[in-house]
């Protein structure tokens, strides 16, 4: 089926259906299910047909989770109207097409009015609650015992800390995994509590340090993405610095404002930042070198991948058990709870 022919088989909506009472979560939208209601716009695209005439593609999420949204009438206008973060009013119809996928075929679309929705039901968030992820957080930096490497880690997870207030509420990506509000918290902890159960058995490791770099590896993200939960996006800095540089430069400057910080320690834990992709065509400007780049390597790309499946799982229509590709995962995603 071409392009073209998917556009007309999702070209129009069934009268028959008939309307929902209220908005129904994404997560919970099943196919031929009518649509109304509130959502926010992740994603926009204004795509050509073959004869040339517009058409636009949306992704639209809520706290459940996101879907795809077509629609092929008055396509440029409906373009500058869905700016991304904006909260829009879909009506339309769930579909889910095996070799296309869910989508929601738009009949109309329009601004939504401020009391039509919370905002909160709209931003995807994590299902560990800030406090939970804070404590344990605090009960992990208690077991660094190095002087120098508590200095630093209290610079920037000290109650008091500026980009403790932006950490703490900093999403992980834009859409790979823990794309929510403190998304990067709970990546961070999940990364770090690994690091610091796995140095335990392998030899030659210092598990502080190892701790430390991962605490500190993802730090640039809270410059490089913004503060709207309803739309993640990277920031000025972060598409022309990148979240490593910007991480790096934020920790050494810090470490420079620590009277008689260890050249060394500090060579160390800056090593883990920017090598801790794993590889140059991934976006480190060095590969790592250490036992404990490499070990802060490997459960962050295992925490990231890992993640992923949170991500499918939430935009898998009710029923399913089998992803579409994903690009994360470079194939697809089974959930065997699901079939069992």
């Amino acid at each position: 089926m071409t392009e073209q022919t998917q556009i007309e088989a999702f070209a129009s909506v069934d009268p028959a259906v008939p309307e929902p009472l209220g908005r129904i979560p994404l997560g919970e939208l099943e196919d031929g299910q009518r649509v109304s209601g509130v959502y926010a716009v992740r994603e926009r695209e204004l795509r050509r047909k073959r004869n040339g005439d517009p058409w636009l593609r949306l992704s639209v999420g809520d706290a459940t989770g996101s879907a795809e949204a077509v629609c092929w009438e008055e396509a440029e206008a409906l373009y500058a109207l869905c700016c991304t973060g904006s909260a829009v009013h879909v009506s339309g119809v769930f579909e889910v097409s095996e070799r296309w996928g869910a989508k929601i075929k738009i009949s109309s679309i329009r601004a939504a009015e401020a009391h039509e929705f919370e905002a909160d039901d709209l931003a995807t968030g994590s299902d560990v609650s800030l406090d939970q992820l804070e404590g344990k957080l605090r009960e992990l930096l208690e077991t660094v015992q190095s002087p120098q490497l508590r200095q630093l880690l209290d610079h920037f997870f000290g109650p008091e800390s500026e980009t403790w207030q932006r950490f703490s509420v900093a999403p992980a990506a834009k859409t790979y995994h823990q794309a929510y509000r403190h998304g990067l918290l709970e990546h961070t902890l999940s990364v770090a509590q690994a690091v610091s159960a796995a140095a335990n058995f392998f030899p030659g490791i210092d598990r502080e340090v190892a701790v430390t770099g991962a605490l500190l590896h993802d730090i640039g993200k809270c410059l490089a993405y913004n503060n709207d939960p309803l739309a993640i996006d990277l920031t000025d800095a972060g598409r022309l610095q990148g979240e490593i540089p910007l991480g790096y430069y934020k920790v050494r400057r810090a470490i420079e404002d620590l009277p008689g910080f260890d050249p060394h320690l500090a060579q160390c834990v800056l090593h883990i930042i920017l090598s801790h992709h794993g590889s140059l065509e991934h976006g480190s400007p060095v590969v790592p070198a250490t036992r404990e780049a490499v070990l802060v390597h490997m459960i962050d790309n295992l925490g990231g991948r890992l993640g992923s499946f949170d991500r499918i799982e939430k935009q898998l229509p009710a029923g399913e058990v089998w992803s579409g590709f994903d690009r994360a995962l470079s194939g697809s995603a089974f959930f065997a709870q699901r079939a069992a």
